[in-house]
């Protein structure tokens, strides 16, 4: 049988074949829609929770409970964790403290940090950094971050010094170090006391040795989310026996370890900022995991950084060279939108949520939040410092690159690291659709 088709027929055949083709496929079938189109999400199972616990952590507060030794002094639990961790961390002395803003608070106060006084902090950092700064009616200088690693720009601390630096305040943003190197040679240059915050840093490493134990003090947290953690809890790290005695003293309500019973001296103001026997026994059975549980996140943040390597719109947050162990307490990166269709970051982590991968945009920029110059220009303030003081201040705490980053950066929580291979997977895929889908989802 002959089949007669002209060239006419034949073209307007395939013409009608490509658009219906085309038009299904920018409609997106089921399965490739973004879920926020109507499409099958990347993951629909949760990711693993945190805590993690079993029966280490019950018979740990049964036994606590069973010897009627609740609180420090009474019982053994926190004198055998300071000794754990301290011996950990290769530091010679450990302090167990009620949270890691009480370990802040004691470090700062047992250098002598008081009104009149600066303190160098990073603006991309947890509030407590900068509130144990305002406890003590200090003034917080910002130094500019390093959009680069998310971590305060090492290279910009020695301009921010003045005669009334009292402290440098270097946060281990989300497990990976600051650059300890530069931040110790400027401090060091000016006889400046270090205190580094490693709250987001446990087992953390530069050049091999834990985080925390290369300023005059640092200071952990073991509250809900840290990769250590029972609730609450914080610990204060030094090689200094006097300053770790006096450490002692200002979170023993001024007590030191020879005042006891009855006798009701007191030698210097101070504050309870004491870990329980209960805490300190979790954080015991919490140690048994916390090896296995470091290795299983840096193996997954190494892979899903392999994987979003090549991902136009996704740079990973690098780490300095010295920074030979990131802790993952976040894995962090920072997000383009113009690689994206313009979709802005908002939109882009609420796609990335019902992908069944939940994000965080990060912090916003802290040295502007309005209680800092309410605090400031409050009545504490007033009488300690000028009004030309502040004003000055707020012009040398401008931080234009650390203003960029709050805009663009994206955190994953560390829980999300103790899963499989291919929840890395799942998670690049979903970022992967997304910008496959941009241009319908930034006009959706």
């Amino acid at each position: 049988m002959k089949i007669d088709v002209n060239r006419r027929t034949f073209m307007g055949a395939v013409t009608a074949g490509s658009a219906a083709l085309f038009s299904r496929r920018a409609a997106g079938d089921e399965t490739s829609a973004p879920a926020m189109l109507g499409g099958t999400a990347v993951r629909r199972e949760p990711f693993p929770t945190w805590p993690v616990a079993d029966t280490r952590e019950t018979e740990a507060l049964a036994r606590v409970v069973r010897s009627g030794h609740w609180f420090r002094g009474s019982g053994e639990e926190v004198n055998r964790f300071e000794a754990e961790y301290g011996k950990l961390t290769g530091a010679r002395h450990c302090l167990a403290t009620a949270n890691g803003t009480s370990a802040l608070i004691t470090a700062l106060q047992a250098i002598g940090v008081g009104p009149g006084d600066e303190v160098i902090v990073p603006p991309y950092t947890f509030i407590a950094t900068v509130n144990v700064v305002l406890l003590a009616h200090a003034l917080p200088v910002f130094v500019d971050t390093d959009v680069e690693t998310l971590q305060i720009d090492a290279r910009k601390i020695e301009a921010a010094i003045t005669e009334r630096t009292r402290a440098i305040v270097p946060v281990h943003l989300g497990g990976a170090a600051a650059d300890l190197d530069t931040i110790l040679a400027s401090a060091r240059a000016r006889n400046i006391p270090v205190v580094e915050d490693a709250c987001q840093a446990h087992l953390g490493e530069w050049k091999g040795r834990k985080v925390g134990t290369y300023g005059r003090a640092g200071c952990f947290s073991f509250q809900a989310s840290k990769n250590l953690n029972a609730g609450e809890g914080g610990a204060v790290l030094s090689d200094d026996g006097e300053l770790i005695e006096a450490c002692y003293a200002f979170h023993n309500n001024s007590r030191g370890r020879k005042t006891s019973g009855y006798d009701f001296s007191y030698r210097s103001a101070g504050a309870n900022l004491r870990l329980t026997e209960f805490q300190a026994a979790v954080l015991m059975a919490q140690m048994t995991r916390l090896e296995a549980q470091a290795r299983a996140r840096e193996e997954n943040a190494a892979y899903l950084t392999r994987l979003l390597k090549d991902v136009p719109g996704i740079t990973t947050a690098r780490m300095y060279e010295g920074c030979t162990r990131n802790a993952y307490h976040l894995y962090m990166f920072r997000y383009d939108a113009g690689q994206f269709a313009g979709l802005p970051r908002a939109a882009f982590l609420k796609a990335l949520a019902a992908e069944g991968v939940p994000a965080s945009g990060g912090y916003a920029p802290l040295n502007k939040e309005p209680f800092l110059e309410a605090t400031l220009t409050g009545r504490g303030y007033r009488a300690i410092y000028s009004a030309a003081q502040i004003a000055e201040l707020e012009e040398r705490n401008r931080c234009p690159k650390n203003d960029r980053l709050c805009d663009e950066a994206v955190w994953l929580t560390q829980n999300m690291l103790l899963g499989s291979r291919g929840d890395m997977d799942q998670i690049a895929e979903a970022i992967r659709k997304i910008q496959r889908h941009a241009h319908r989802l930034a006009t959706a």
